[in-house]
C-alpha cells in the first residue's frame, strides 16, 4: 500500500488496548520492518478533537487505510482502557 508519511489515515480495525475504533483518524509517522520478516509496521500518532496527542502506537500496515473523499470526520468520546481505569 505504501502511503506517504505525515498524512492522516483511518484505522481499518479496532485497537481495543488503546481505546481506538475502526474509522478513527491518526497520522502516519513512520514505517518499521517486522523483526522476523512479517508484515510491515506503521507508527501512528492519535490526537484528540482539540489537537492534543493522546497515543503513539505501532500497528500492522493492514490496520490502516487512506482517507477517502466520500468520508466525513466525526467526534466520539474516547473510552478509557481497563488499564487506564485501574491506574487513574
Amino acid at each position: 500500500m505504501s502511503l506517504d508519511l505525515y498524512q492522516r489515515i483511518t484505522l481499518s480495525r479496532d485497537i481495543p488496548e488503546e481505546g481506538l475504533k475502526t474509522g478513527d483518524v491518526a497520522y502516519l509517522l513512520d514505517y518499521v520492518p517486522h523483526l522476523q520478516g512479517g508484515e510491515l509496521g506503521c507508527v501512528l500518532e492519535v490526537f484528540n478533537a482539540v489537537g492534543e496527542s493522546i497515543s503513539v502506537l505501532t500497528v500492522p500496515e493492514s490496520a490502516i487505510q487512506p482517507l477517502r473523499p466520500d468520508e466525513i470526520l466525526s467526534a466520539r468520546a474516547l473510552v478509557p482502557t481497563t488499564e487506564a481505569k485501574a491506574s487513574g
